[in-house]
């Protein structure tokens, strides 16, 4: 199973962007994004250190919420 974390673009440097969520910033490629328009501020779904795709905030929320929640029942099972 793939994984894709949702991120905010804090600073942009050509294709490449730092990246962060919950505090944790990670160097993302923006490389796949090309064609789009992408700025600081704006919300990705990053997988293994590319950008794949803009959301939107309420996009970026949810699937942080739905991560939560799966992090939340896998702790309660332990």
């Amino acid at each position: 199973m793939c994984l894709g974390i949702p991120m905010q673009i804090v600073e942009i440097d050509g294709y490449n962007a730092r990246c962060e969520a919950k505090g944790v910033e990670r160097e993302v490629s923006l490389f796949m994004l090309q064609d789009d328009t992408v700025a600081v501020g704006d919300h990705v779904m990053v997988h293994v250190g590319y950008a794949l795709q803009k959301l939107s905030p309420q996009e970026a929320q949810s699937t942080w919420e739905l991560l939560d929640q799966i992090v939340d029942s896998q702790e309660a099972l332990s």
